[in-house]
């Protein structure tokens, strides 16, 4: 069992962990996976606690705020995560966005650090789709197709990869030419002897895919409908690009939480306001229990929103990786 990391430290001081701090440290894709899917495992097992996020939104809608506490079982820490977005009307340029994690050790009772949050999340939020990916699609499944081309479509490919091996198509759909360049560069980067296709047309291109992977921002015209989607096909909602019936109209329904669908997923709800019952959630898969896929031809709907319990792990690996090599501020804040 992995205990937590005290680093040595009084209860006077906290670690803190930059952006640039964390851009430096080297984690490869199959440890953020394992990471990750160890966390699904440990809350699966009643292990870990992931209570409901807590969300404050003013009326014109101009900014969002969360705030998630969780504890990881396996890790045995303590954190909490906050997230601000400002500007939820303007460009993606425009925007102003804060995350941060602050981990405890449940042992010890000392801080373990303080971090930006954003890697943990650009790397967590594909990996989860990546395992979203490996537990719905048919074993058939051959073609991806990835709408969007920000932080999470630029490594929405490489995740995909690692987790689904036998994919030997891959599209993408996007707008942005730095954004198209930016995921052909990731996916040289994992793996160099892979090419992805752009498409024009989404219509065709999703009538192709066996795995839809929407990552596209809010302003985004792409919607992928039901109608579009190949029996066996699964379509998996990380940001927009995928049309309400691809919901309404699915044979299964999978989520990482339904209870946290209910709060960021209202955008997908039909004419009532409503959205269909989860059918399963992901920790539950992952731990064995149950499969995601129960016929070859379904059509298969899976909600990516995020567990905190995820974050913790992944910013605790995170954090052992800074301890070893020294990296962050001790900040004497408690004296």
């Amino acid at each position: 069992m992995e205990k937590g990391t005290h680093m040595d430290r009084d209860d006077t001081t906290l670690r803190v962990l930059s952006t640039s701090d964390l851009a430096g440290l080297d984690i490869s894709l199959a440890d953020v996976v394992d990471t990750v899917e160890q966390a699904y495992r440990t809350l699966a097992a009643g292990r870990s606690d992931n209570p409901r996020k807590l969300t404050v939104k003013p009326d014109d809608g101009h900014s969002v705020s969360y705030a998630m506490l969780g504890r990881d079982g396996v890790r045995n820490v303590v954190a909490i995560k906050t997230s601000y977005k400002h500007g939820l009307h303007e460009s993606r340029e425009s925007q102003h966005y804060y995350t941060t994690l602050t981990i405890y050790d449940d042992v010890t009772g000392l801080p373990v650090a303080m971090m930006d949050c954003s890697r943990i999340g650009s790397l967590r939020t594909p990996a989860v789709s990546a395992l979203l990916a490996r537990e719905c699609a048919s074993p058939a499944a051959k073609t991806a197709l990835v709408i969007g081309t920000g932080t999470q479509g630029r490594l929405a490919l490489p995740f995909l990869l690692t987790t689904l091996p036998q994919l030997d198509r891959l599209l993408l759909s996007g707008t942005h030419p730095d954004g198209m360049a930016a995921v052909r560069a990731e996916l040289a980067r994992h793996f160099p002897d892979r090419d992805v296709e752009v498409v024009t047309d989404l219509a065709p291109a999703a009538r192709e895919a066996d795995v839809v992977v929407a990552t596209a921002g809010a302003h985004t015209p792409a919607a992928v409908e039901a109608g579009w989607l190949r029996p066996g096909a699964t379509a998996i909602l990380v940001g927009h690009g995928l049309a309400p019936s691809t919901l309404h109209d699915a044979d299964r329904v999978i989520a990482t939480s339904e209870a946290q669908m209910r709060v960021t997923g209202t955008d997908m709800a039909d004419a009532d306001g409503n959205l269909p019952a989860v059918d399963v959630e992901l920790p539950v898969v992952i731990s064995g229990a149950t499969k995601a896929r129960t016929a070859p031809d379904q059509r298969i709907f899976a909600y990516n929103s995020g567990l905190v319990v995820t974050d913790i792990a992944l910013g605790h690996r995170f954090a052992q990786l800074a301890a070893e090599q020294k990296l962050g501020t001790e900040v004497a804040l408690w004296c």
